[in-house]
């Protein structure tokens, strides 16, 4: 008997399958069947994935979904509540027509009916129903609803409706059978439904896992969606454990009633059939002025740019270009170059900062001349093949940078241009990753936190690490998983459900523009913002054969185009980034000082490094020095900076070489070199070289080992002329081989080293000769972060920049420049808008400075709240205005309440006593400022700390700078994930002693009802999250107040893809750190005679502090005994300096190695 599976969920029925693809299929032909279905829950994200699987497994792939059918409009957003919101109906793809339909009906149920979930209607059914066989679905279908509810000629109308829309033999009623009661009333009201309507039956199981043993992980999975426990009672859950992929012989048993019902199903299977189409391009047409094709224009614009950006244009120039052209002609990318060309040329009219170029296609020379890059690739050797292979047909991929702030303007632009419905977004897929599944999984089955963040962080922190993975490179892992039951029972259930999709979310860049609306070659659905993404992603679509354009916001554009604009306004220079010197001795100087904070792609502690060893000459250097600074070619570097110090030192294999390897001093650093040694040693075409450059990056060892014979001896046939063929011994071709391989592992795309050095450059450049205007660029663009403000305000102040308070009369939106100072930006200021700044500021750029609190109100109260105008207050920002903070805080709320009165009075038509006074005794009347003292330091800092998010004028810990720098091991920055690696400086585990104030503290209570505490220690730097278990709480209690300045000593407790907490092991306040009186003598015998009066005036001030006696002919010190213990106050400190010589009386504060 045949049967096939109809009404199967896979993984992406996002946490309620868990039936993973590939074992799917795999399950399916070890069974003996020879066609399955994918019917996921609304979505169609997995329909291609499911169609290559099955076909390279030579199953028939029956592509469908599971759609939920709102009971009346997909419109409506109220129909219904619970399980009446929707019904459910299972679709299948009859051709290709039914596959075109199944997408369409797919997509509006998202971009049209989404309400809870995706729903469609009858409306769309019916439009829709060509191609497509439905059959009636499981219980929470409409018919079987009707069913449990006794409701049977309800259920026969809705049948018999579905029968009407989707035609005689296209739907069916679908038997299925879990051991759920329900079920056998069901089947047996569909049965005499059956011979009274003739509508066929088929049987089903529901497939949501694939195996029987994978009811437990599955159920897992269930919690994890609905955020339940295991051990919950009121919980969704599949009971009975029947919903795997059963055998046609399990089906047969279940229903001896119904056979026909199975084979039916075979009967569907046999009239599906999708051909879907790969690797043919969809590209959207441009549209051209009148009287050029495509062709010609591109032509046109190319030689266009070619004459303005070389002078002369040589002949060797025109061929290279006529034969990228010819080369774009022939894979049919004309109209691809000509949008990108549109797009970019938009931007920069708009005056939207774009990037130099990113990616190969800074390679070639079409893209330099129609202004996409602005990387000349002649100058720096960089070549078209990587971009474009001739041998190779591939999508493009031109990927673009533009300013963070004003990308979005550029794709709204495109979608205007193109349609709406041909430009979506991407979607992507988060999965349940090693250490996440294994917290994930835990917290279901309720296991101590802390025994499962011990096996969670055994779990190496790696790219593309699995749990198998990890048990077999930690072997501390495997024992536990060996030794101990509940670990054990944990990590399987946890590797049955690693890999699955959890969620979807949006690709940061990634846009697709199609020939036709999007949704006749892919599904579409919505993200959690409402905007329409495609179901597949980028891969897929790729293979589809659609357009794929990457619109990259970077914010370091956007510090460059507000730094040249600072620069014009402050100093009235004009600069042309594209035009600066790119030799500039000074400026790349200024790189290998390790000086480097800000600077694109320098900035982090290791690259500060390699720069000061480096001392980069060109930008060669700089091309290079991306390029290295990477794990694994890190290794070449010594061996690079041997090369450029000692020129004497480099040897090349053969003379060949030397041209190719000059640059980079001997050294393989770039993917193009790889593809120029086998052209110039063994005689390839690019294209070819680009295929090996591609066996090699990827380690396919048969491809490199066939291309060994051919690189070294040739190959005839393939044109291949080889290296002894061009008089290189056997064994140095052999070598050179070895070394290429070695390095192409690691080898970098120059093209896109070359683009990013060139921001590099330019950020290093703004940074030498414009400072002031490059910081405040540097500090806007990350307002929004206060602990990067911070770290850069402490740049500056090492630059000797000063910072000034935000003012009224002064600031800007962002920073400013204020008299070679940076003025802060009054948008850092909290719970003031954007709107409202942009209205100060234009008020007082038309009307003049505010002349006091009174003035400024008045101007911008339809603006300002009292909330704002307190903060305003409280960052200094008004402090141009007569009037201290304390004075301000008392008179405002009184001034904007009698300005509110007055309008009232006015709208009701009283005159005002102001109306009838003149303007001399208007100011006798207006509210005065109390005669009070300012605010004190400290108040004032935490005033500048709550609304600014730092300190400004100072910081509380300042003074205890120096000790704080002796006695702590770390700093809170070590605490925060590095941009480079995206890990700490701390280690799990590690041992830390950490100086700093107490702020935001919070009490829990345990299970047991005993107290632990969490607060945030704030240095001079940033703040970490400090957590303090019962047992040390009741110790330390008296000493954790908020503002109480403190040395904590404690272990590293990392976090994944989070910052590390330190857990508190000891506490000790500053005040409590030991200090030592040190009295100098010139010697013994100047001692001996003040030795009783000494003694004498230490008794005076009894305490902890130790005292030392030093002499200085002898250079001998005396420790006195506790009984000469002091305690240092500053009133005796001063009698004894008086009395001893303020140069001879000295206090140090000891430094602890343990608290």
């Amino acid at each position: 008997m045949n049967f096939t599976h109809l009404h199967v969920h896979t993984e992406y029925s996002l946490l309620d399958g868990s039936n993973k693809i590939k074992e799917y299929v795999a399950r399916v032909k070890e069974l003996g069947m020879d066609s399955a279905a994918i019917t996921d829950h609304g979505v169609m994200y997995g329909v291609i994935d499911f169609y290559r699987a099955a076909r390279e497994a030579g199953i028939n792939p029956i592509l469908g979904c599971e759609v939920y059918v709102a009971p009346g409009s997909r419109f409506d957003k109220d129909t219904g509540t619970g399980e009446d919101r929707y019904y459910h109906l299972v679709l299948l793809a009859e051709n290709n027509k039914g596959y075109s339909n199944l997408m369409k009906i797919v997509s509006k149920g998202f971009v049209e009916g989404f309400y809870y979930k995706p729903r469609v209607d009858m409306e769309l059914l019916r439009e829709y129903h060509e191609g497509i066989i439905a059959l009636s679905a499981c219980l929470a279908g409409e018919v079987s609803r009707y069913l449990t509810r006794g409701m049977y000629e309800d259920a026969k109308a809705a049948a018999l409706r579905y029968q009407d829309i989707f035609g005689k033999g296209n739907f069916f009623l679908e038997l299925q059978d879990h051991g759920i009661s329900e079920q056998q009333e069901v089947n047996r009201q569909l049965l005499r439904m059956h011979q009274e309507t003739g509508i066929e039956l088929v049987a089903t199981n529901d497939v949501h896992y694939t195996t029987a043993e994978d009811a437990e992980p599955h159920d897992i999975l269930l919690c994890l969606q609905t955020g339940k426990k295991l051990a919950d009672e009121d919980r969704m859950r599949y009971e009975g454990g029947q919903y795997y992929v059963k055998s046609p012989e399990e089906m047969e048993r279940l229903f001896p009633y119904a056979l026909e019902a199975l084979e039916n199903t075979h009967k569907i299977a046999e009239r599906c059939h999708v051909e879907i189409e790969f690797g043919v391009t969809k590209l959207p047409k441009y549209d051209v002025p009148e009287g050029y094709t495509s062709w010609e224009y591109l032509n046109k614009l190319c030689f266009d740019g070619l004459s303005e950006r070389y002078h002369p244009v040589t002949q060797e120039l025109k061929d290279r270009l006529e034969y990228e052209l010819s080369t774009i002609k022939n894979m049919g990318y004309v109209d691809y170059f000509l949008i990108v060309w549109d797009f970019i040329k938009y931007a920069r009219d708009n005056d939207i900062m774009v990037g130099p170029g990113r990616g190969s296609a800074a390679g070639s020379l079409v893209a330099y001349t129609l202004g996409i890059t602005q990387l000349d690739p002649i100058r720096y050797d960089l070549l078209f093949e990587r971009f474009l292979n001739p041998e190779r047909v591939s999508m493009p991929d031109i990927d673009v940078d533009f300013c963070f702030e004003r990308r979005q303007e550029v794709i709204d632009y495109v979608v205007r241009k193109y349609g709406k419905d041909r430009v979506v977004q991407i979607v992507t897929f988060g999965t349940l990753a090693a250490r996440g599944v294994i917290r994930d999984v835990g917290r279901v089955l309720d296991m101590p936190y802390a025994q499962v963040d011990v096996i969670a962080k055994m779990i190496p922190q790696e790219l593309n690490i699995t749990i198998d993975k990890a048990l077999d490179m930690n072997p501390e892992l495997k024992k536990a998983y060996e030794e101990q039951e509940e670990i054990h029972y944990l990590i399987d259930m946890a590797k049955r459900l690693e890999g699955l999709p959890r969620h979807t979310s949006m690709h940061a860049a990634g846009v697709v523009i199609s020939q036709k609306d999007v949704d006749e070659y892919v599904p579409l659905s919505k993200a959690q913002d409402g905007s329409i993404t495609t179901q597949f992603t980028m891969t897929t679509l790729e293979e589809l054969g659609l357009l794929k354009m990457d619109f990259l916001g970077l914010r370091t554009l956007t510090v460059i185009q507000d730094a040249v604009g600072l620069v014009e306004k402050d100093t009235g220079v004009s600069l042309d980034m594209q035009k600066i010197d790119y030799n500039d001795k000074k400026v790349l100087d200024s790189l290998g000082t390790g000086h480097s904070e800000g600077v694109f792609q320098l900035e982090s502690g290791g690259m500060k490094n390699f720069m000061k060893e480096l001392k980069p000459q060109s930008l060669e250097d700089v091309i290079a020095g991306i390029s290295l600074y990477r794990p694994g070619p890190m290794d070449f570097i010594p061996q690079y900076i041997r090369g450029k110090n000692r020129p004497d030192t480099i040897k090349y294999d053969c003379p060949q070489l030397e041209p190719i390897l000059k640059p980079t001093y001997g050294c393989i650093v770039y993917q193009e070199q790889v593809m120029q040694i086998v052209r110039n040693l063994a005689g390839y075409t690019l294209g070819r070289s680009d295929l090996v450059r591609r066996a090699m990056s990827k380690k396919k060892a048969s491809v490199m080992e066939k291309e060994r014979q051919n690189f070294v001896y040739g190959n005839e046939e393939e044109g291949v002329p080889g290296c002894i063929a061009n008089g290189i011994l056997e064994k140095t071709a052999n070598k050179i081989y070895d070394d290429m391989i070695d390095f192409a592992k690691y080898a970098f795309n120059k093209s896109h080293a070359a683009a990013y050095a060139v921001v590099s450059y330019q950020t290093a450049y703004l940074k030498y000769y414009y400072p002031v205007e490059f910081m405040a660029a540097l500090m806007t663009s990350v307002i929004e972060m206060p602990a990067k403000v911070a770290e850069y305000i402490y740049v500056c102040r090492q630059m000797g920049i000063t910072i000034l308070p935000p003012d009224i009369n002064r600031g800007m939106y962002g920073f400013s420049v204020d008299n070679g100072a940076i003025r802060y930006g009054l948008s850092a200021i909290k719970s003031v808008g954007r709107p409202v700044i942009e209205s100060i500021v234009k008020e007082r750029e038309e009307n003049g400075d505010y002349t006091n609190l009174q003035n400024f109100i008045e101007r911008n109260l339809e603006q300002v709240n009292k909330r704002a105008i307190e903060n305003f207050i409280k960052a200094g920002a008004l402090d141009c205005l007569e009037g201290n903070r304390r004075q301000k805080m008392m008179t405002f709320a009184r001034i904007v309440d009698g300005i509110n009165q007055d309008k009232k009075n006015t709208m009701a038509g009283q005159l005002s006593f102001f109306d009838i006074v003149s303007e001399e005794e208007k100011k006798e009347f207006e509210i005065r400022m109390p005669d009070l003292e300012e605010f004190d330091k400290e108040t004032i800092l935490a005033f500048e700390k709550e609304v600014l998010g730092i300190y400004l004028s100072g910081h509380p810990l300042e003074g205890y700078r120096d000790i704080m720098e002796k006695m702590a091991t770390a700093r809170t920055a070590d605490f925060q994930q590095d941009e480079e690696t995206g890990f700490p400086k701390v280690i799990d585990g590690q041992k830390a002693i950490l100086g700093g104030m107490i702020t935001d503290k919070t009490i829990k209570y345990t299970k047991n009802n005993k107290v632990m505490a969490f607060f945030t220690l704030e240095d001079l730097v940033g703040t970490v999250e400090v957590v303090v278990f019962p047992r040390d709480y009741e110790k330390c209690q008296a000493l954790l107040n908020d503002e109480e300045k403190v040395f904590i000593q404690g272990r590293v407790s990392a976090e994944d893809d989070r910052p590390s907490k330190l857990i508190l092991e000891k506490i000790r306040s500053f005040e409590d750190i030991p200090r030592e009186l040190w009295i100098q003598f010139p010697d013994r015998e100047a001692y001996g005679e003040k030795e009783q009066e000494l003694l004498a005036d230490l008794k005076q001030s009894p305490g902890k502090d130790s005292v030392v006696i030093f002499l200085r002919d002898v250079k001998a010190m005396k420790k006195l005994s506790a009984a000469y213990h002091v305690e240092i106050t500053d009133s005796w400190l001063e009698s004894m300096c008086k009395k001893y010589g303020v140069s001879n009386v000295k206090v140090l504060q000891r430094v602890l190695k343990n608290l």
